[in-house]
């Protein structure tokens, strides 16, 4: 397999406090599950604090390409990801925390 068509599998967690009711806004960032598989997501998951209703995680699995995987930034200039990003910032209470992991459990 040729180096630009290896993929990497990785774990994309967002870390968010939202602002106005959990329900609402959990309704919402359920909403963007057809976003995250679009973008190659394979597994999508939507955690709200039990003690902190508008505290959430989102964990979303993906398969990138190595050579995006490489230049991260470059895909987050992309004007679709810089659009869909916007829109959070009025839900959110401060900035997001976003961390990508590889799974070295296997």
């Amino acid at each position: 397999m040729a180096d630009n068509q290896e993929t990497m599998h990785r774990v994309l967690q967002m870390k968010i406090r939202a602002l106005g009711e959990p329900a609402q806004v959990l309704a919402l960032v359920q909403s963007t599950a057809p976003f995250y598989r679009a973008l190659g997501g394979t597994q999508v998951r939507f955690l709200q604090n039990v003690d902190d209703p508008a505290q959430f995680v989102i964990e979303v699995e993906y398969e990138a390409n190595a050579a995006l995987e490489v230049n991260r930034q470059k895909i987050s200039s992309d004007p679709m990801v810089r659009t869909f990003l916007q829109g959070w910032k009025t839900l959110l209470a401060g900035a997001a925390e976003m961390d990508v992991y590889q799974d070295v459990s296997k």
